[in-house]
């Protein structure tokens, strides 16, 4: 299928691993070129030069910190200086929480705050000026099952990610007119590094079976009883970048192998 994505200019955030990265490849695939960010250099350093090796388009890594206004700038400015400016915005920076309400300081709220929702304003505001210059765009947020489906032990990321998805609809609505069309994906289990690690400490002290552990929390939250792996979120992803998702406006999509409870 031809996604009409050959030559369009990609900013990812988080680029440098899971799900991420695996957009930026699948992009790639398509004949994008990119600008990634990520905080890690060497990480980021290694994932650019692999792509531009793999598929033969501009990789522009950056690395700064998205949840900070001076990321955030810094970013914009690689894009407008590479690239003068952007098509596709991808906001998948993120980071689970583990807290609860009643002990979790004013700075962990912050913290997530300026991560997960800060980021994607500023973004916004920086790049969406280059994206009417150049006839339109797609801005994608990459929040959560959890933003409408919330895991009890992770409160902030519940509610920064519902934010997030909020603030999605309300972009769409602002931006539909010039012809850049927002929306919103919250997968479910995803096979990122982060899960792993995770996995890994919580059995370290019992065995160290943490593909047995996923395997039971996989059993007990998706109907599929697996993760996805982050390929098949990035492949809906790409979808939605491109033009044959044309459609697709102020809306939010679950990938989550069942994982939604409600309709």
């Amino acid at each position: 299928m031809e996604l009409g994505l050959a030559d369009k200019v990609a900013v990812i955030t988080g680029g440098s691993a899971g799900i991420g990265l695996a957009v930026a490849r699948g992009l790639a695939a398509e004949g994008a070129h990119l600008v990634l960010a990520a905080r890690g250099a060497g990480r980021l350093e290694e994932a650019a030069r692999a792509i531009r090796e793999t598929y033969g388009v501009r990789v522009v890594p950056v690395a700064c910190d998205v949840a900070t206004a001076e990321g955030t700038a810094r970013l914009t400015s690689a894009a407008e200086e590479a690239f003068a400016g952007a098509d596709i915005l991808v906001n998948n920076a993120g980071a689970g929480s583990n807290e609860t309400v009643m002990d979790a300081p004013d700075d962990k709220w912050q913290a997530y705050w300026d991560l997960h929702v800060m980021a994607a304003v500023r973004l916004a505001r920086g790049l969406v000026p280059g994206m009417r210059r150049r006839g339109g765009g797609v801005i994608l947020h990459n929040a959560s099952i959890c933003a409408v489906q919330p895991l009890w032990y992770e409160p902030i990321y519940n509610v920064t990610k519902a934010a997030l998805m909020m603030f999605s609809k309300a972009l769409s609505t602002e931006l539909v007119a010039d012809n850049i069309r927002v929306n919103c994906v919250n997968p479910g289990l995803v096979l990122t590094p982060d899960w792993v690690r995770t996995a890994k400490e919580l059995t370290a002290g019992s065995g160290g079976d943490w593909r047995g552990y996923l395997d039971e929390v996989a059993g007990e939250h998706a109907p599929i009883n697996r993760f996805a792996t982050p390929e098949e979120i990035a492949s809906f992803v790409v979808f939605l970048c491109s033009e044959r998702a044309g459609y697709c406006v102020g809306s939010t999509y679950f990938v989550d192998g069942g994982m939604l409870k409600t309709v």
